[in-house]
């Protein structure tokens, strides 16, 4: 008897015929795909399992599957496996001991929209480690980690106490003050000069930034993620990539202003250092030196280095409040320590409990939860499993901030977990603020240097309040984002302090 008699090929019969197809496909291929492989959930067909993940938490998620599937397990987002590495000992073993074989970037279609494989934070392959090291030289050179931009941050430092004294002692939001110091620090090795705080334009790229965060820490661009056939249709990912463009426009301005006035012999930001070398290849039948790399690249150095810096310092602004007595002790210290002086990195040294707030502000605000994704750079052994090359490869920094094993309190914010019994400042292991391996954050230690100064600059001239009737213990830490976690939009009092000088 004819098939067709049998299964009329109408319109419903064809989509019934296509919906099996692709579920045998889907089910072959997750069969021979599953030699070996790290356990999960079981997989929808088409979906994969985003019906179990807390879209808003996602990585609280992750963090309830690992009691279930063990240090390495994998889930399935859209037609994408995944396998996440959780607590100190396998993320170590990845990221560090395996270094190369996780070294890659997946492509993440938001990303990949915005700067097409190029810049340090998402690029790939050579044109990565070229530009990687490239640049890892240029800030050296000019000054990353050393006395000169320590002197800058000092500088900016004052600039920001000044933002504060003028509120006078009223109750305003940190957020876009913050954001302009810490990212004058970027923006003057970038550009090799700072912005002005009355800057419009400064002020709205600032602004542009911080919702550019927030949405690509969204349910809506996790879904466009998993789904780029969404694209076409309305949706924040477009807000994005418009921030984005205006972002690329504002230094392609500045781009224009470097070439006129560009001396070999004088290369006084990263630039004029990379049109520089740009030029010295431009005979070349392939450079990675093109501006297309410059420009995804220092638009990715003004958003890391304003945002985590920035988002970590009002963390620890709100954290205080909640603890006054905590702010007290870092009060003591630093009238004992520093006084009126100009706070200054020597001072780290001398100032235990201080630097001991700032680092266990850093694991318990833990910005980046679930880190930046990897991708395996060919088939890898990892604690018994075989993981396939180009796997995306999470590595869930939540579980290494809360491990049970390394952490005496995971849960709550304690200073002590980086002091010894004698109060000496002591190192942990299990910190991986700004990652490891290969991929670890370019600007750790202008970071650093930065968490301190601006910390100690602001601690040593206020002291942080809640707004008038409201009791600090009780404020809700609860931070706004999903893959990011941003401080929540509180108002703070700064009321100033007499120093002793």
């Amino acid at each position: 008897m004819p098939l067709m008699h049998i299964l009329p090929l109408d319109g419903t019969s064809i989509l019934f015929i296509s919906l099996i197809c692709i579920m045998l496909i889907y089910i072959l291929y997750h069969k021979k795909n599953n030699e070996n492989f790290p356990p999960g959930p079981r997989p929808l067909p088409l979906v994969g399992n985003i019906f179990i993940m807390d879209r808003k938490r996602p990585f609280q998620t992750l963090m309830e599957l690992k009691e279930k599937y063990g240090s390495v397990f994998s889930i399935q987002l859209g037609f994408r496996k995944m396998v996440v590495l959780t607590g100190y000992e396998t993320v170590k073993e990845a990221l560090v001991l395996k270094a190369d074989q996780f070294a890659e970037r997946p492509d993440i279609p938001i990303f990949k929209q915005i700067t097409n494989g190029n810049g340090i934070i998402f690029g790939h392959g050579d044109s990565w480690k070229t530009i990687r090291r490239f640049t890892l030289t240029v800030l050296r050179d000019l000054g990353m980690g050393k006395r000169n931009i320590e002197e800058k941050i000092i500088e900016e430092s004052e600039h920001l106490v000044k933002q504060f004294e003028a509120k006078k002692g009223e109750p305003f939001l940190t957020t876009i003050p913050i954001n302009a110091a810490t990212s004058n620090i970027i923006v003057s090795l970038i550009m090799g000069k700072r912005l002005e705080y009355e800057d419009e334009i400064f002020i709205k790229l600032l602004i542009l930034n911080n919702e550019s965060f927030r949405l690509v820490g969204g349910p809506y661009i996790q879904l466009y993620n998993m789904f780029p056939v969404l694209h076409p249709l309305p949706g924040p990912h477009y807000k994005v990539i418009k921030h984005q463009n205006i972002l690329k426009d504002f230094f392609r301005q500045i781009f224009i202003q470097h070439r006129e006035v560009l001396d070999e012999n004088d290369k006084r930001s990263y630039i004029d250092a990379f049109m520089s070398k740009m030029e010295g290849e431009k005979n070349h039948s392939y450079s990675h030196f093109h501006e297309m790399n410059l420009l995804c690249t220092v638009t990715n150095l003004f958003v890391a280095g304003t945002e985590t810096t920035s988002s970590t310092l009002s963390w620890a602004l709100l954290i205080l409040i909640k603890h006054p007595n905590i702010q007290m002790k870092v009060h003591e210290e630093i009238d004992r320590i520093i006084g009126g002086a100009k706070p200054r990195a020597e001072h780290r040294q001398m100032m235990p409990f201080t630097d001991a707030v700032i680092h266990e502000v850093q694991r318990f605000a833990d910005i980046l939860p679930m880190g930046l994704p990897h991708e395996t750079t060919c088939d890898v052994d990892l604690r018994g499993y075989c993981i396939p090359k180009g796997t995306y490869i999470i590595p869930l920094l939540r579980s290494v901030h809360r491990d049970k094993n390394h952490w005496e309190k995971p849960d709550h914010f304690y200073p002590p977990h980086f002091l010894n019994e004698q109060g000496k400042f002591v190192k942990r292991e299990a910190f991986m603020p700004f990652s490891a391996g290969r991929r670890v954050c370019v600007g750790e230690t202008l970071a650093r240097m930065e968490l301190f100064l601006f910390f100690t600059s602001l601690l040593q001239n206020f002291s942080f309040h809640a707004t008038e009737g409201v009791n600090g213990e009780d404020i809700d830490l609860s931070p706004t984002g999903g893959l990011t976690l941003c401080a929540p939009n509180i108002q703070v009092r700064a009321l100033a302090r007499n120093i002793n000088v």
